[in-house]
């Protein structure tokens, strides 16, 4: 019994060993309830497009490793067995001469290496160049990722708060519509008060089931960027203190450049154009190479004694290669190339135009979808007074249901038009850090 008390405490000591190594090793792969942090983050390791632009970045790496080992010594091994089932005859002085016997066999091993080459030498002095491309094309997949997800969110986030708006306006015209019935079955009022609020009824209740919709359609959107299974639901989770804080952005900041990943990938391209010039210059240059052979051959008229012995050769040397005319090719390919640069200095020029006109446009709709933004903010305050004055009016037979309907209509508005205006200014708010280059991951 002792022995058994004594292993049952050790298993329970590794197992309390092994729970910190269990719960890292099981990484988190849902969304049940999630912030945009976590969404963020979520699509950062699972979105399509960023998966995507990662194997393409380790694909680079490989063809960029790949070109590199030209440089290193490429060593071959060629073996060769032969048998004769007629042996080569000449006639010698009138008489008949067999050559060579009946199986012959070699080994070879061979070596080249490279010295000089333009294709190794431009592989090497763009090795840097090309991997920095990669990389900043996934940069540039991850940043549009991030904007896109982004938006998303906030496009859900907006539809739901839609939703329980026109809910609540269903709540209210459900009581209203009771009012105005028992009003006209008291006879204090006729039936147009109850038709009117029929038709805001169901005209609401319509307008709740397109927002049901959309929401559905939204969500798929928002589960195919972060490459989340369309079979799980995803609740978020938000604050409306720090969404409202969240809207701020400093718009007093000027355009850095350098700090644009499509001015970046430009650049990188126009560095890797001027390298194809030099490429299309050194065409002009000779190859050299070095090369060295270790050969072992066997002759014997017997299979059985073929190997039994060898007959070796060896040699080294250099190979000089250069290119005398090839019909003014060399000098046709110098000149598209440079011509390629010129085009590329075209389009860097015309890309720091476009990133600043993107700039100010990015920037101008912030501080107009702002403006809107405090605008409804404070009618959304100033509806909800008038409704509930008009409606108590209503109900003290000062005010019409007519007038009722109107405060009603304009309250839901309102708030609708709050939360679109609260998604405008979130969303270009992203796109004037996109155009600064300030999105960060």
């Amino acid at each position: 019994m002792h022995h058994f008390n004594t292993i049952q405490r050790s298993l329970i000591l590794l197992l309390l060993m092994l729970v910190p190594f269990i719960g890292n090793s099981q990484p988190t792969t849902t969304l049940e309830t999630a912030s945009l942090d976590h969404v963020l983050q979520y699509a950062l390791e699972h979105a399509p497009a960023i998966q995507q632009a990662e194997i393409d970045r380790k694909i680079t790496n490989k063809s960029v490793k790949g070109r590199l080992a030209d440089w290193l010594p490429q060593v071959n091994f060629n073996y060769n067995y032969q048998h004769f089932i007629d042996l080569q005859t000449s006639v010698i002085g009138g008489n008949v001469i067999r050559f060579g016997v009946n199986n012959t066999s070699s080994a070879q091993f061979t070596a080249t290496q490279t010295i000089f080459n333009r294709d190794v030498l431009l592989a090497s002095s763009t090795a840097s160049r090309v991997t920095s491309q990669a990389e900043q094309n996934a940069t540039k997949v991850r940043i549009e990722t991030i904007v896109n997800v982004t938006k998303a969110f906030y496009d859900v986030l907006a539809t739901t708060q839609q939703i329980k708006v026109n809910e609540e306006s269903i709540s209210r015209l459900e009581r209203s519509l009771k009012d105005a019935n028992s009003r006209y079955q008291s006879g204090i009022a006729d039936k147009t008060d109850y038709k009117r609020g029929t038709i805001l009824l169901n005209n609401a209740k319509a307008a709740l089931t397109g927002t049901r919709e959309q929401l559905k359609y939204k969500s798929g959107v928002l589960h195919t960027l972060i490459g989340y299974p369309t079979d799980k639901e995803i609740s978020l989770r938000y604050d409306p203190v720090t969404l409202e804080q969240d809207i701020f952005i400093d718009t007093t900041q000027i355009l850095n450049l350098s700090s644009h990943i499509d001015y970046r990938i430009l650049y990188t391209q126009k560095e890797l154009q001027r390298a194809n010039v030099r490429y299309s210059n050194w065409a002009f240059l000779p190859s050299l190479s070095a090369f060295g052979a270790y050969n072992l051959n066997y002759q014997n008229n017997s299979f059985g004694e073929l190997y039994k012995q060898e007959f070796p050769y060896s040699y080294v040397g250099l190979t000089l290669a250069l290119p005398v005319f090839q019909g003014g090719k060399r000098i046709l390919k110098a000149q598209e190339s440079r011509l390629a640069a010129s085009r590329l200095d075209v389009s860097l020029s015309n890309l720091e135009n476009a990133l600043q006109t993107e700039y100010i446009r990015a920037i101008s709709a912030y501080k107009t979808n702002l403006e809107n933004y405090f605008s409804q903010r404070e009618n959304i305050q100033l509806a909800e007074e008038v409704y509930e004055v008009i409606n108590l009016q209503y109900k003290n037979g000062i005010r019409t249901y007519l007038d009722v309907t109107i405060a009603e209509t304009e309250l839901r508005t309102t708030r609708l038009n709050y939360i679109n205006s609260l998604y405008l200014v979130l969303s270009s708010k992203m796109d004037v850090l996109r155009a600064l280059g300030q999105i960060s991951y």
